[in-house]
């Protein structure tokens, strides 16, 4: 998902902490059984606080395997999965839980407190191989210097996006190897249908729109109003980011602006959900177990935002202020069901690539 190594380069010496682990996992068949190895994609990031009370508290100590982007972690994950890399994956979502499901990633566990994870967040309720630990909205972000240096009215909707006045604006991320390109693809077919969502796009290539392969690339180096952005003298006002990311941009700038300088356009946004699982054939099943346990209490769930910039889905949980001033959650966000992703997932993308990368 979104999450913030997104913004790591921005929050260098802010207390965070990714720790990594390359090569197999030492929590893995026939490793050190006081290590719990957690899988995931390039965007975990928790603090150095949180950690230290998990091992103190467990006896684990925790290694970190990063692998990509969303997509390309969960497809590696699967091919690994006989073999795993660690004992516990985070980061797939409700646009790829199926695929992972499907392939036997997980084992099931039901972790200590999903009695109160909110209820609209709860799946695969009869075999919990999987636990929700975090959710977000992808949505088009815009760059506001920009539109207030054009006198032109930022987007609003999905229909905004193919009118004359943006085009060459937008860029996107490819919906076949990165989480939030597939949740905006989704997004679109939530919103016009599965026979209209092509057309859709067949107007929006007309339009300009850049596709680029995950959102390290999409946000800090083509769009214009990102941090990292403004130093690769991007030159897209639109990006396909989270409705979180305006609060990272106030959060981790020097000095810090009184307003965001991203907006988002509310009316195309893609309610996104993050779960974690005890992988098939972990070697450590306990120590995995035991991190999902912690992953669900209000110690990880209160850190979480600020640190993957994330909502939590723990019921009580702390939402921070600059959340709730710069970076609300969508009111009205396309969804769409588990099960309708599942069966056409694959063939949209085909349907997609076809239409917008060829």
């Amino acid at each position: 998902m979104r999450t913030t190594n997104k913004y790591i380069a921005l929050a260098v010496g802010l207390g965070l902490v990714t720790l990594s682990a390359c090569g197999s996992s030492s929590g893995s068949a026939g490793g050190d059984s006081k290590t719990v190895t957690l899988v995931s994609h390039d965007s975990w990031a928790v603090s150095k606080s949180v950690i230290a009370e998990f091992e103190k508290k467990s006896g684990f100590k925790v290694k970190v395997l990063e692998d990509g982007d969303a997509g390309q972690a969960v497809n590696k994950a699967i091919l690994t999965k006989d073999n795993p890399q660690g004992d516990v994956f985070f980061g797939v979502d409700n646009t790829l839980l199926s695929r992972a499901l499907d392939n036997g990633l997980f084992q099931s566990y039901e972790a200590k407190g999903a009695d109160q994870i909110k209820p609209e967040y709860r799946v695969d309720e009869d075999k919990h191989r999987v636990t929700p630990i975090d959710t977000g909205d992808i949505c088009v972000n815009y760059d506001k210097a920009y539109f207030s240096k054009h006198k032109l009215t930022p987007p609003t909707s999905f229909d905004d996006l193919i009118k004359p006045a943006y085009k060459n604006l937008l860029v996107t991320e490819n919906a076949s190897t990165s989480s939030p390109g597939l949740g905006f693809l989704l997004g679109t077919a939530a919103q016009y249908g599965d026979d209209g969502w092509q057309d859709y796009w067949k107007k929006l290539k007309a339009n300009g729109v850049k596709v680029v392969d995950g959102w390290e690339q999409a946000y800090n180096e083509e769009f214009s109003g990102s941090a990292g952005g403004k130093k690769a003298k991007a030159d897209r006002p639109l990006v396909v980011s989270y409705a979180s990311s305006p609060p990272a941009e106030v959060i981790y700038a020097d000095p810090k602006p009184a307003t965001a300088p991203t907006g988002v356009a509310t009316g195309t946004c893609f309610r996104q959900v993050e779960y974690a699982g005890l992988l098939s054939n972990a070697g450590n099943t306990e120590g995995g177990k035991a991190l999902l346990d912690f992953m669900l209490t209000e110690t990880f769930q209160d850190d979480m935002p600020l640190n993957m910039f994330v909502y939590p889905v723990r019921e009580g949980a702390q939402v921070p202020e600059e959340f709730t001033k710069y970076g609300p959650q969508a009111e009205d966000p396309e969804t769409m069901d588990p099960a309708k992703i599942a069966d056409n997932r694959d063939d949209w993308v085909k349907s997609w690539t076809s239409l917008v990368l060829k």
